[in-house]
């Protein structure tokens, strides 16, 4: 029975949670924000939950994308999809099930968060085909990926202040910085399939924006900050994101794959101290 369920758990990538980390903890610090510190248990319960169900949909429909791709990638070629573990039509059966749970847990929110949630569902369908036709997928992930902040606002406050578009842009921007650290793992697969990602698109200048768009992540964090009068314990925290920014280039200073990779997986941390920073507040 387990054996049988491996597969499917290894689809969703709950055996690796990083990518789940990545998307609860901007949702998080939406989420406490919005609420003044004191969120509504059933409201995390709701959104992380939808975390969970959305990052398990989300990685199902990019493998089914990427069937014939994976294959040619040392990193890939072993996923469930590509092996052959599991057939494409299960996979599409797995994905239509995680989209309606996440339908059922999106009607327990009002009806302004649910037509935000039916554009986080649009953004993650369309994510994993755009690596086809545009040079920045890494932009649609961050549009995807911070489309959980407008969500929260709009279900703790019933509007979307100008705090919930500093924490958008500076999501955004993180996003697209960490994402481009993992796609410059896979940089040279990527140039032979054909398969496009702004680690390709930025070139021989790919630390230096990475670089840049944590500064801008972390600039419009702090201008949230100041507009929400946050105390220095929220400063802190972005000292320390900053600290991780660098340790991260420095990990990818000779854009080695793993190193690039690891790089990828110290976002966590980023993610981590300042929600960590704004709790404590």
């Amino acid at each position: 029975m387990i054996a049988a369920v491996q597969p499917y758990i290894a689809l969703m990538r709950l055996n690796k949670p990083i990518g789940t980390l990545l998307l609860l903890w901007p949702t998080l610090i939406a989420l406490w924000l919005a609420s003044n510190g004191a969120p509504d248990l059933r409201t995390v319960t709701i959104f992380v939950l939808g975390v969970l169900v959305m990052r398990s949909a989300g990685c199902v429909i990019n493998d089914y994308a990427d069937r014939d791709f994976d294959i040619h990638v040392q990193r890939t070629k072993q996923r469930p999809l590509t092996s052959g573990q599991i057939k494409a039509q299960h996979a599409l059966m797995l994905f239509s099930g995680l989209l309606i749970s996440a339908l059922i847990l999106a009607l327990q929110l009002k009806f302004y968060t649910i037509l935000l949630a039916s554009v986080a569902g649009g953004l993650a369908i369309l994510y994993p085909f755009t690596k086809r036709f545009s040079n920045y997928p890494q932009l649609y992930l961050g549009l995807a990926f911070a489309w959980s902040i407008p969500m929260a606002y709009a279900q703790v406050q019933s509007k979307l202040p100008l705090e919930t578009w500093l924490l958008f842009v500076s999501t955004v921007a993180w996003v697209i910085a960490y994402d481009t650290l993992y796609a410059m793992a896979d940089k040279a697969d990527d140039l032979k399939l054909g398969i496009k990602s702004t680690a390709i698109t930025f070139g021989a200048y790919d630390k230096q924006i990475v670089f840049a768009l944590q500064c801008i992540s972390l600039l419009g964090f702090a201008a949230m900050g100041m507009l929400r009068g946050l105390h220095w314990m929220f400063y802190a925290s972005l000292v320390c994101a900053l600290i991780l920014c660098v340790y991260q280039q420095w990990l990818c200073k000779a854009r080695h794959p793993a190193k690039c990779f690891a790089a990828f997986l110290n976002n966590n941390y980023f993610g981590m101290v300042i929600f960590l920073g704004i709790f404590l507040n």
